[in-house]
């Protein structure tokens, strides 16, 4: 159905009025000596799924001219704001569309749609609420979109630092996005995310003279878990540090459009 010029789909595949259960990437490991291996040949069967869509996803993409880009971070970050000045600066020159991933409510997907970019929302609240976009989920919304009109896809994933890192959607580049309200620490907690991400944007430096924050330690903790990946200082309120964002994206951008 449409909502306000959104395309808005229910995403789901838990049972109604089951708490949020699934397995992840992460309990892989996890065996119990009365279930043998089933708990793991649960996780492959889930993942090895998921894959294959991803792979399905890619190939269309590919077939389609149409470069994607996973953006993640956790919740009040800035992901949305950061988006939306970016597509204010590449639409002039790219075709772009975005799929927006939340538990509830369409008020990203609002702001997005504001820019004249097709925005397709997903919403998992009716069932449980995914945490996660999965390549399947990614595969449902594309129905929204004219791949042929477009040249970039950016996918806003679920606000979530764990869950979103373990799921391929047939993306071509994954960017995560941290904020300097969240803490020095955080790519050392949830290495995978900054681990499978191929740049990574320190946002609202804005802010820094009002907090005691060591930029150059966060930085430095992205690189110990990721070296050698681009790392942006970036402002999403006042665009400082954009341009290098911008070139990277663009880049990409160009490499899968020849």
């Amino acid at each position: 159905m449409l909502l306000d010029g959104i395309n808005a789909i229910r995403a789901c595949h838990h049972k109604e009025g089951h708490p949020h259960h699934h397995p992840h990437a992460g309990d892989a490991p996890v065996e119990t000596h009365s279930h043998g291996g089933r708990e793991i040949k649960v996780v492959r069967r889930v993942l090895d799924a998921n894959d294959f869509m991803a792979g399905v996803n890619r190939k269309r993409f590919a077939e389609k001219h149409v470069f994607v880009l996973n953006l993640m971070s956790s919740p009040g970050s800035g992901k949305t704001t950061t988006l939306e000045k970016t597509l204010q600066h590449l639409m002039p020159e790219f075709r772009c569309a975005v799929i927006v991933g939340d538990i509830c409510t369409t008020q990203d997907a609002d702001r997005l749609a504001a820019s004249g970019a097709p925005v397709v929302q997903i919403n998992t609240d009716e069932f449980g609420g995914d945490c996660h976009l999965a390549a399947h989920v990614i595969e449902k919304a594309l129905g929204g979109l004219d791949l042929d009109a477009l040249d970039i896809l950016i996918v806003e994933n679920i606000g979530n630092l764990v869950c979103p890192a373990e799921f391929d959607i047939g993306e071509d580049k994954r960017a995560v996005i941290l904020s300097v309200t969240e803490g020095e620490d955080k790519p050392l907690k949830y290495p995978l995310m900054f681990r499978v991400c191929d740049a990574a944007l320190l946002n609202k430096i804005d802010l820094l003279p009002h907090l005691d924050y060591d930029i150059k330690l966060a930085a430095a903790n992205i690189l110990q878990i990721h070296p050698n990946m681009p790392v942006f200082e970036t402002s999403a309120k006042t665009e400082e540090g954009f341009t290098p964002w911008l070139e990277w994206l663009r880049s990409a951008t160009r490499e899968k459009l020849g």
